[in-house]
């Protein structure tokens, strides 16, 4: 018998529930595989400059949350959600997706393989998500003080991988071309530790450093910290590492790390992981903490 769209939303969202136990956070998703809610800032000149500082829902992946209540009101807001997104590169599993594509004519399994080989290092066992088009995505975990950004084709062609600021489809969910399954065998894994050298691949060569002035941090220096202090839980370690990204960016990062780090504790991290985000965000956009 057919799935109805009301089934299909809330087998989405048990199944979002069920990961967010794991510590993943996730938000729905449509049968396109998109975020179901659409940006409250569409019509804005600049609509991507907000990540969620508006309080509002529909800011993609940086709705994510691991929290129940705040996973049962985006799915509430999204009644016709058939799937889910599970956020990669957030705490404590710090996500890797390697997606091995089968769309594009090549073999991406074999060019995996031959990785492998090249560079010294093992896939381990892991958890496998199968999709519909017979592509598989490989659960990695990576460390706590590097992001891994998402890239498509860097690797080999047919390879691509989701990181920081991206989202792979969860399993159980459904789309416009079938189901997403986890793998036999794979689904009691818990994800594994992604080898050293494949790590080297993913992560984008240290940016040079160029002696600079620091200008004070100004109202975008507290516009950065305000973002930082409307964290929801399952948000804060995202929100400054997002923060502290842009601050390094626009010269202000060594002027905000104080600000930022008060912010964190408001938020309820610790000063230890607040210090440790900021300083994998100065080490990501190239300057040294």
């Amino acid at each position: 018998m057919a799935t109805t769209d009301r089934q299909a939303t809330t087998l989405a969202l048990a199944h979002a529930l069920s990961a967010a136990e794991r510590g993943l956070a996730v938000i729905p998703l449509s049968r396109t595989k998109l975020p179901a809610l659409r940006s409250p800032h569409r019509d804005d000149p600049d609509p991507h400059r907000c990540h969620g500082e508006c309080g509002r829902l529909g800011h993609g992946v940086y709705d994510a949350s691991t929290d129940p209540a705040r996973i049962r009101e985006l799915f509430a807001a999204a009644p016709w959600a058939s799937g889910y997104g599970i956020a990669c590169g957030l705490p404590p599993h710090n996500l890797i997706g390697i997606d091995l594509d089968t769309k594009t004519g090549t073999d991406s399994s074999t060019a995996l393989r031959e990785l492998a080989l090249r560079h010294l290092f093992t896939i381990p066992d892991t958890v496998v998500v199968l999709t519909p088009s017979g592509g598989r995505h490989l659960w990695l975990t990576g460390p706590s003080d590097a992001a891994v950004p998402n890239s498509a084709g860097r690797l080999a062609p047919g390879i691509d991988i989701r990181g920081a600021g991206g989202y792979l489809v969860g399993p159980g969910s459904r789309t416009d071309h079938g189901v997403y399954a986890t793998a036999p065998g794979t689904a009691h894994l818990a994800p594994a530790v992604c080898p050293p050298a494949l790590l080297r691949l993913l992560l984008p060569p240290p940016r040079p450093v160029h002696p600079a002035t620091h200008p004070s941090a100004g109202d975008h220096g507290q516009g950065l910290v305000q973002f930082v202090l409307a964290a929801h839980e399952g948000q804060r370690n995202t929100r400054l590492f997002w923060a502290a990204c842009r601050a390094y960016e626009n010269g202000i990062g060594p002027a905000l790390v104080a600000p930022l780090v008060d912010a964190a504790l408001n938020t309820g991290l610790s000063e230890r992981e607040a210090r440790a985000t900021i300083a994998s965000a100065a080490r990501m956009t190239g300057h040294r903490p």
